[in-house]
């Protein structure tokens, strides 16, 4: 046995001055360095209640722990706590790909037993895991007699956060589930919001309440009570109750990030921290990649994904395609409309798919072996229009045909109005659910898991929101989930100046981003301007992290521009390491990566409406080594109302006690290559 295992194995254990069964009416755990502290306690009707404060100072403030059953007494009162057990981990992990390579989980753990003090005398626990960074907890359900299985109508978690704060939020409940742009107010104007949701207190603390490792659970929403309270509102289910379960059972993560500036938010590794190590064993079949497809001009009406004179999945086009992606060294092509469906009344309806039959213009089998012999894959599509059911019927079949005509990843699609999913209940009666209900939570992992037999990575839009789940199922490789670039293309409005880089420090803290940035060509189809430069368009390579990045534009935009086109040939996937190296919320971020495997840094900044003069000061890079900057930067007159295509490219040579000094203009954006020397 290693040194190395035998002190991690150590870490595991519990501290023996806190393994402790002590009953009480409260219970403290702090952070590793001490800096944040969580104490849960009771008062005098038995009402269980936690806090956070850091450094001495109250983060959360006291807030209620508890449960509502739609078939039994809730756990709300008359709790008392009657035992607690406290451990500390310390653990090096690896990440088989993502924003960097090598990963810390060092913590320490609270587990206190709640009981009742009258009636069944049930028991639950709640775990609070502590970082240096933040706090997850969740509520654990033993097997007992009295609480086989739990029909839970909803949880009475609160977050009260303590001090004045800014709020960057979008809305919950509405129809086009997360596809909405953010609202900044003052948290006491918070409606009913998703999450992650970011909080700027007024001294300048930065927070971030999510959750992690959302599995067989419906996801959590946000609701503001009053004031600064916030509570649990869980996607409603397809019956009475929004979760069914049987126990024992233990929810997903409630989390709480916290940093002193906006980029320490994003450098945190706690959400992956909270899910459960890797469980498919070798991964190494799965590819991160660049890729472009057939895709932006259905956007722009140039082509169609139904039949006919407009179609744009022909077995000419994809391999139009994929000569472009051999010569240029991207490893996908994404087809859209390959297949049968696609005419007439597809959107929320999609009963019509099938996932096994091509368009007659399309030769799937001839498309993917041209593809192999140029060195590409296909990446495959499955639309479902929110049908679930119907595509649960075909998923093997499916999977099975990508897998022999070897198509590794998958883009699926669920297009329909939210509340307006469709899936199969327990006596397989056809019923409507949320996009984040239980039911397409659990539709979603039949899909992971399915793929992952045939060793396909799934990339899925309009789906469930990322909480972590790549660590364990690492083919689950990337996501949407927000406001992405399609909406530039016939959005009304389009994505305002200041989206990306609210993306950032919002919805890209919980994981990666299919937001197919890389569109030169700036056309709208309203005939607005987008709100871009084309030094942003590259630079978003770097900020929005992917391990599936598309060039969405048409190719012969790129074919025009064969300078600019350079950066995202060159621009890696795959990093070794990650910095936030300067930005606020919604108004410009900096962001730094090493390529995985090697030495070169590559940067990228993106700002809103101001132009700005930014000092970025080059220190992540390793002392005493010289770097060629390859500087793709915005031009005197750019701007997105003005010349969004007035790009510079220089090289100059710098080091590691260099500092850049960057102008961004309106919108703008600044991409720099560092090769080492």
């Amino acid at each position: 046995m290693s040194n190395r295992f035998t002190l991690c194995l150590a870490l595991l254990l519990p501290l023996s001055a806190l393994a402790n069964p002590s009953a009480g009416s409260a219970a403290r755990i702090t952070s590793p360095d001490a800096t944040i502290a969580v104490e849960v306690t009771t008062d005098n009707e038995g009402r269980a209640s936690y806090r956070v404060s850091r450094a001495g100072r109250p983060v959360i403030a006291d807030s209620r722990l508890g449960m509502l059953f739609a078939d039994a007494p809730k756990f709300e009162r008359n709790l008392a706590i009657v035992d607690q057990r406290t451990r500390r981990h310390d653990e090096a992990w690896e990440l088989p790909w993502g924003e960097r390579r090598q990963m810390r989980d060092h913590h320490n753990e609270l587990r206190v037993t709640f009981a009742e003090t009258s009636g069944a005398q049930r028991r639950f626990d709640v775990v609070f895991r502590v970082f240096d960074d933040g706090v997850g907890f969740r509520y654990d359900f033993p097997d007992q007699p009295e609480l086989r299985r739990l029909a839970i109508s909803e949880e009475l978690t609160e977050f009260v956060v303590a001090d004045a704060a800014t709020a960057w939020w979008i809305p919950a409940f509405e129809w086009n589930r997360e596809e909405y742009l953010y609202h900044r107010t003052p948290i006491e104007q918070i409606g009913d919001a998703q999450t992650p949701i970011t909080l700027r207190t007024d001294d300048g603390l930065h927070l971030s309440i999510h959750e992690a490792a959302l599995v067989d659970y419906s996801g959590m929403n946000l609701t503001r009570v009053d004031g600064r309270k916030l509570k649990a509102a869980l996607t409603p289910g397809i019956g009475e109750a929004k979760v069914e379960v049987a126990a024992p059972f233990a929810t997903p993560w409630r989390t709480i990030q916290v940093a002193d500036r906006a980029g320490g938010l994003v450098e945190s590794g706690l959400i992956l921290n909270l899910n459960a190590p890797n469980a498919l064993g070798d991964v190494s079949w799965i590819r991160p990649m660049k890729y472009v497809g057939i895709w932006w001009e259905m956007h722009l009406d140039r082509k169609t994904w139904a039949s006919g004179p407009k179609h744009g999945a022909t077995t000419a086009h994809a391999k139009r395609h994929i000569d472009f992606a051999a010569a240029n060294g991207l490893g996908g092509v994404l087809v859209e409309g390959w297949n049968v469906g696609w005419d007439g009344e597809w959107f929320g309806n999609g009963e019509t798919f099938s996932f096994t039959r091509a368009y007659p213009d399309f030769d799937l089998q001839e498309v993917t072996r041209y593809a192999r012999e140029q060195g590409v894959m296909l990446i495959g599509h499955h639309e479902t229009s929110g049908n679930a059911a119907h595509y649960e019927q075909q998923l093997d079949d499916a999977f099975d045909l990508y897998a022999r005509l070897g198509v590794h990843a998958v883009k699926t699609g669920y297009v329909a109005d939210a509340g307006q999913a469709k899936v199969r209940d327990a006596q397989g009666r056809l019923r409507y659910a949320w996009h984040e209900g239980q039911a397409m939570v659990r539709h979603h992992q039949r899909v992971v898991d399915a793929a992952a037999k045939r060793r396909i990575a799934v990339n899925p839009h309009e789906p469930v929101k990322d909480t972590g789940l790549r660590r364990t199922y690492p083919n689950l490789i990337t996501r949407e989930g927000a406001r992405g670039m399609e909406f530039n293309a016939w959005g009304n409005p389009g994505n305002p100046p200041e989206h990306e880089a609210t993306l950032v420090y919002t919805r890209l803290l919980a994981g990666p981003m299919d937001f197919t940035p890389g569109v030169f060509g700036m056309d709208t189809k309203s005939g607005e301007p987008m709100a871009s430069t084309l030094a942003k368009q590259l630079a978003l390579y770097v900020v929005i992290y992917s391990p599936l990045q598309m060039a969405a534009d048409l190719l012969e935009h790129y074919e025009a521009r064969p300078e600019a086109f350079q950066f995202i040939r060159d621009v890696p996937v795959d990093w070794e390491d990650t910095r936030a190296v300067a930005g606020e919320v919604g108004e410009y971020a900096v962001i730094a990566r090493r390529a995985r495997g090697g030495d070169d840094w590559y940067l990228g900044a993106v700002t809103d409406d101001s132009a700005r003069n930014v000092e970025v000061p080059l220190d992540f890079l390793a002392p005493g080594r010289r770097y060629t900057a390859q500087i793709y930067r915005d031009g005197d007159n750019a701007g997105w109302r003005d010349d969004p295509h007035d790009l510079v490219i220089e090289t100059r040579t710098v080091d590691a006690g260099d500092t850049l000094s960057i102008r961004l203009a309106s919108a703008g954006g600044l991409a720099v290559r560092l090769v080492a020397l």
